[in-house]
């Protein structure tokens, strides 16, 4: 069940966050269809590096808290990196779009390590999720559902890469590729312990968040399970 956008945001917000490059009609249209739920888990992939809630402090990363609609390269406390400080303008839709696809093909020379969010639905889930935390919108999220039982949209298998889909495969997938391919994730083949000393190291040495419980387990108990020192669910390719 999604919930969705329209209605959400005024009209003349609207206006001031759509990029020349786009149609706003069917920019809205598409939002609409956006799942929400499902951008907010997107956006786990941000959370090593950045916060969403209002107020929230910048880590590696400055507070994401209304930036669709916000000038570029601004937030208190954070110092942005020359590049990013010449892209200058807005954050529109569009422009953050192109950014969350390939952040250093859209800014050469941001600081910013992210691989991007390489699909085009995902990262429309994840524009409808930023584009809710804000202080610019007209009232809360419609609670309205979608025509249909929402058959079709349960059914559909979501997209972890090369990780195995089981129990495990969403909080690993999100919580490791903020910063890895998943490929490099499925290729150590550790023990549990030895998964867990590189939690241990990531936050130690590379300035990584604390993984809070229960996802710290889930993510641990999933790796030593399906890519342990045997790596049973590692792809064999070129078989």
């Amino acid at each position: 069940m999604k919930p969705h956008v329209i209605g959400s945001l005024t009209a003349l917000a609207f206006s001031t966050l759509v990029s020349a490059g786009f149609a706003q009609e069917t920019l809205l249209d598409e939002l609409d269809s956006a799942d929400i739920a499902k951008g907010e888990r997107v956006f786990s992939k941000c959370k090593a590096c950045h916060t969403i809630e209002k107020d929230g402090k910048n880590k590696v990363g400055p507070n994401l808290y209304g930036i669709v609609g916000q000038p570029v390269a601004e937030a208190d406390g954070f110092k942005f990196s020359k590049a990013l400080t010449e892209f200058g303008g807005t954050w529109t839709l569009g422009r953050l779009d192109a950014f969350l696809e390939r952040p250093r093909a859209a800014v050469k020379g941001t600081r910013m390590s992210f691989a991007g969010v390489k699909n085009p639905a995902d990262r429309l889930d994840l524009l409808a999720y930023l584009s809710l935390q804000s202080d610019v919108r007209a009232g809360a999220v419609s609670s309205s559902e979608p025509a249909g039982d929402g058959t079709a949209a349960d059914s559909e298998l979501p997209e972890f890469g090369i990780l195995f889909l089981a129990s495990g495969v969403e909080e690993t997938f999100y919580t490791c590729t903020a910063c890895h391919s998943e490929r490099i994730v499925a290729q150590q083949g550790l023990t549990r312990s030895h998964w867990e000393e590189v939690l241990v190291w990531m936050v130690e040495e590379q300035e990584m968040d604390e993984i809070e419980e229960p996802d710290r387990t889930i993510i641990l108990d999933y790796l030593a399970l399906h890519y342990g020192e045997d790596r049973p669910n590692f792809p064999k390719l070129g078989n």
